[in-house]
């Protein structure tokens, strides 16, 4: 059976907000959480872009049995790998080891404040290699040392770290990335149900490893309100990773979807609240070979709405 996750969207709602969410979810059945790690939301519409490891403490410390997992974290410019695993090995005491450490390339959009300039994908992808190389080393305990083409580590020691080892993901889009995760990862992170992705990361080494996948929707018992809305926040979401990966910031991103209808919006997001509409959003993941699927209800302020309604009628539907 597929695991159905939340995700808490830091560039849709504020930190207080999120907490509340996330505490709902688990009440309502939600198996997981997951949570964005941006500086900036993708478009200024969305209004939101909390720092989500303070947001992940918390809710270490608001929920009791809910897996917890950044989806994803980029530790290659605007985190040094040290200080990410230093932060994921924290949160998995705070979580009593409920926590996965999920990691990607990055984008543009939140990566370029720290300045020096976006790097080529081939070059971010060779930084992410030794970036999970570091932190997978910090895990293992005792004192690391590193000396790569990107990345130095000088006697660098977690002093605080758990029993069970934290899990890593790694983000894939394409063969680059399948490669490093199956090498790399103990967990496959995608947004697309495209089962070429798992074929390739089965054959680097991922086999019987889990794949965790992301879908929006949009619920509102007013389709219409739920179409407008998914369309204002959430248009931006077509277009490939090649594209979004490049763009600098919310307004290159509103730019880039100004001719994107709300036709096409619905055609991609279920809006509204019909049951079979999500469910067969949720089984393009299922049937491309991925074991868990988390949820993102488009709008901050419509999260319980959504919520309430997934624990009486979705997710039995789902489980079902």
């Amino acid at each position: 059976m597929t695991t159905i996750g939340y995700t808490m969207m830091c560039e849709q709602s504020g930190p207080k907000e999120l907490i509340g969410d996330v505490q709902a979810a688990e009440d309502a059945g939600f198996e997981f959480a997951v949570i964005s790690d941006h500086f900036f939301p993708w478009l200024d519409a969305m209004g939101h872009s909390p720092y989500a490891w303070s947001v992940l403490g918390a809710a270490a410390q608001a929920t009791e049995d809910i897996g917890l997992m950044t989806y994803v974290t980029c530790p290659i410019k605007r985190y040094h790998p040290v200080v990410v695993a230093q932060k994921a090995a924290t949160m998995s005491l705070l979580s009593g080891g409920r926590f996965t450490l999920g990691l990607g390339a990055g984008e543009n959009l939140n990566e370029h404040v720290t300045g020096g300039g976006w790097p080529p994908v081939n070059i971010r992808h060779a930084m992410l290699d030794e970036a999970v190389e570091i932190i997978s080393s910090l895990f293992d305990g005792g004192y690391v040392n590193f000396q790569g083409t990107y990345f130095q580590v000088d006697s660098a020691k977690l002093w605080d770290l758990p029993d069970v080892r934290t899990p890593i993901g790694i983000a894939v889009s394409g063969k680059q990335s399948c490669e490093l995760a199956g090498r790399r990862a103990d967990v496959m992170i995608a947004v697309e149900p495209d089962g070429t992705l798992g074929s390739m990361f089965d054959e680097a080494g991922g086999y019987g490893k889990p794949r965790v996948g992301q879908v929006p929707v949009c619920f509102d018992t007013d389709r219409e309100a739920a179409v407008e809305r998914a369309h204002r926040l959430f248009k931006w979401f077509g277009g490939g990773w090649k594209v979004k990966a490049e763009l600098p910031g919310p307004q290159a991103f509103d730019d880039a979807s100004q001719f994107v209808r709300p036709d096409d919006v619905a055609a991609s997001i279920p809006c509204g609240s019909d049951v079979d509409e999500f469910v067969a959003a949720v089984r393009k993941f299922t049937d491309a070979g991925f074991s868990h699927v988390a949820l993102v209800q488009v709008g901050g302020d419509h999260q319980l709405p959504f919520i309430g309604w997934a624990e009486k009628e979705l997710l039995p539907a789902l489980r079902a």
